[in-house]
């Protein structure tokens, strides 16, 4: 699958579309967010005792979003960054990765 996608990173939050909701998470509840080199990897969560951040409906047009202001700021992403991401579904590391985040 080589589907295309756009994350955007807002106040210490991943901000997707409810599009690319349905096409990578569909009826998830969690994401687990990983920096793999500059990339920035995100990992479906099916089985909710595995953890990881929860998805959470933002707009009633069902646009979601995962807030991991830890997480990018261990990676040094501050809160007043606001960035606009390409992402890719990686059928190898089954996961949507947007490269060259960091």
């Amino acid at each position: 699958m080589n589907e295309h996608a756009f994350l955007a990173i807002r106040r210490g939050a991943l901000h997707f579309t409810r599009g690319t909701y349905e096409r990578f998470f569909s009826s998830l509840d969690a994401v687990v967010l990983l920096r793999n080199g500059n990339d920035l990897v995100v990992l479906p969560v099916h089985h909710p005792a595995a953890g990881g951040y929860v998805i959470k409906v933002r707009t009633g047009a069902g646009d979601r979003a995962v807030a991991a202001p830890d997480f990018f700021r261990d990676n040094g992403i501050e809160d007043s960054v606001e960035m606009t991401l390409p992402a890719i579904w990686d059928d190898d590391r089954a996961a949507l990765v947007a490269r060259n985040a960091f």
